[in-house]
């Protein structure tokens, strides 16, 4: 498989999890409905746009297969923004950067018509090659601490037999700082079959709250634990790079994920 340009495999990615209903879109678009400015990133018919201190995203995207529109806004507002970048993978080929760890977010969408405000984080993650080449798995949790800090932790596991646990506080006032990663705590498989673990300070307390996503490959979940001697909630996930790269799921991406060549929207 060779090189591609990243311009030309573009897609907002939008997941909302209501207590009825899911709605899911990720249409993939190529480089002629894609534009970037200095501060607007523009792909098919939404939009990425930095007002001052706030990100606004515009959203006019489909579900895949079923059609249903889902369109809105959503505006980010940071508590703190950071420079902080952090190798995933032992030749540094993958990289991830928290840019707003710790935000308040407003959601005001039309189709369909819901309406929020709370807690957001906010990241990047960028790589030189294929996901599928330095990773095997990875758990990946993030929690909202009392002081308003946020605390990540990387667990991943290399195809090379070596671990890499990346644990980073997020402090108010801009500062990071390393913590002592607690012992693995696995979780029930998915319904798909994928192990997922949490790394907890207790792990009679770990309590699995909601499976969000539940695929071939990956899983979104909603965890309750303890960690730096707090009771916390947790976004998590689990990312199967072994199941990813499987045929059949390869040959399923597309219904998930379908991609629009045209300008058409």
């Amino acid at each position: 498989m060779g090189s591609a340009a990243a311009d030309h495999y573009c897609a907002i990615n939008v997941a909302i999890y209501t207590p009825s209903k899911k709605y899911w879109t990720m249409t993939e678009r190529g480089r002629n409905a894609v534009t970037r400015t200095t501060d607007t990133f523009t792909v098919g018919p939404s939009q990425l746009h930095w007002e001052h201190d706030m990100l606004s995203i515009q959203i006019d995207e489909r579900v895949p297969l079923l059609g249903q529109k889902v369109q809105g806004t959503i505006k980010v507002f940071p508590d703190q923004l950071f420079h902080h970048v952090v190798p995933l993978d032992d030749q540094a080929k993958h990289r991830w950067g928290p840019i707003a760890p710790s935000a308040r977010v407003e959601v005001s969408l039309s189709k369909p018509d819901l309406k929020w405000h709370g807690h957001a984080y906010f990241d990047s993650n960028e790589g030189d090659e294929a996901i599928s080449k330095p990773f095997s798995e990875w758990d990946w949790s993030r929690a909202h601490l009392k002081d308003g800090s946020t605390a990540v932790i990387y667990d991943v596991r290399q195809k090379n037999g070596l671990d890499r646990v990346i644990t980073t506080k997020f402090n108010t006032n801009g500062t990071t700082e390393h913590f002592t990663a607690p012992e693995r705590v696995p979780l029930k498989n998915t319904g798909w079959g994928i192990k997922r673990n949490l790394r907890s300070e207790q792990g009679a307390g770990v309590q699995l709250i909601k499976t969000l996503e539940d695929t071939p490959f990956y899983a979104r979940s909603i965890i309750q634990s303890t960690l730096l001697n707090e009771n916390v909630i947790s976004m998590h996930e689990t990312l199967n790079v072994k199941r990813l790269e499987s045929g059949i799921v390869q040959w399923m991406l597309p219904w998930r994920m379908p991609r629009n060549p045209t300008q058409i929207y």
